[in-house]
């Protein structure tokens, strides 16, 4: 990379990649995304014994959780290495640190970390949030990356094409910087690793989001959100909340919904959305997407169950829903 940018695939979703350990390049990651300097980003490296050279007081559950699920999509929360800069953590204190699975991120991250070797700097690392503009939906497929950066780079970013992302939303990030000093791990953005999953390695309960939890990212309120304003509604509520919208303004809708039922109204596109929470979630980025390209003017989504499978899922619908003021959510 040699202090530039590289979008490469995950199994979760494209990044947007630097060299973490040069401040010039992160900062490069946050002019380019429109990302604020206070919202950290995860630094993804090949395997876990890397994790020594970003972190410190590392617990023993994270070596659990690594063996459990690395490579794969989780990311950890731990306290920051002394020597690593602040830029990658929002200025915090801790660092998200994940290994991920897909071969084209492996190809990468072990590339790397053999020319940082070669020139005698062994903190190899690549620091990479979403390869999308800040708070917008992120990209599941190499061509989302091109189009969302064309007039940043007409003459093309540097995008590693992997194919589809396996998991579709981003990984599971889990908080473990203050074990050593009593506190509980903490789920602080749910994915494709399930709570229970988590608390069956760490034999222990996993909290949620405090006042006091590190920043993290994909954690405002608003995030992952289409340029379409984007109303959930609870199933039974969908066909009166779809009417609604359409007695009191003019233009099309998109419906997205799990079911087979009908819609039988003019100036609605339906789309079938899939029943299972891992198919849901790989298709909701890339829906979201082309619902953008359709030219509609609203979408409104059945909301997805309140169960523990959907968790994830939930959260990012949740999120961009939240980034349309005025807009109900009828849960």
């Amino acid at each position: 990379m040699q202090g530039g940018l590289v979008a490469f695939p995950t199994e979760t979703v494209y990044g947007l990649g630097a060299d973490a350990a040069s401040r010039a390049a992160v900062a490069k990651i946050y002019e380019a995304k429109g990302r604020p300097s206070s919202h950290p980003v995860i630094v993804h490296i090949a395997k876990p014994e890397d994790m020594a050279a970003w972190c410190q007081d590392i617990p023993d559950q994270v070596w659990a959780l690594a063996r459990a699920f690395w490579p794969g999509p989780l990311t950890l929360i731990l306290k920051r290495h002394v020597a690593v800069d602040a830029s990658v953590s929002g200025g915090q204190d801790t660092i998200g640190v994940r290994c991920p699975s897909h071969p084209v991120a492996q190809a990468l991250l072990i590339k790397f970390a053999e020319l940082k070797a070669a020139a005698g700097q062994p903190r190899a690392g690549v620091a990479a949030p979403s390869a999308n503009r800040f708070g917008r939906v992120s990209p599941t497929q190499a061509d989302h990356v091109r189009t969302e950066f064309a007039s940043m780079w007409p003459d093309g970013l540097l995008v590693l094409d992997g194919g589809d992302s396996e998991v579709g939303i981003e990984s599971t990030i889990v908080d473990l910087s203050g074990v050593q000093n009593g506190l509980s791990p903490a789920l602080l953005r749910p994915g494709a690793i399930s709570l229970e999953a988590l608390q069956s390695v760490l034999g222990c309960p996993v909290t949620g989001h405090t006042a006091q939890s590190p920043r993290v990212s994909g954690s405002l309120k608003a995030h992952y959100a289409p340029f379409t304003p984007l109303i959930l509604c609870v199933e039974h509520k969908l066909e009166d909340c779809v009417r609604d919208w359409l007695d009191t303004h003019e233009g099309n809708v998109a419906v997205l919904l799990r079911s087979d039922r009908q819609l039988p109204l003019d100036r609605v596109h339906l789309i079938r959305m899939p029943m299972m929470p891992a198919a849901y979630a790989r298709a909701l980025y890339a829906t979201l997407r082309r619902v953008d390209e359709s030219g509609v003017s609203v979408v409104i989504a059945e909301q997805v169950p309140d169960e523990p499978d959907w968790m994830g899922v939930r959260d990012r619908m949740n999120r961009a829903a939240a980034a349309f003021e005025g807009n109900s959510s009828q849960t």
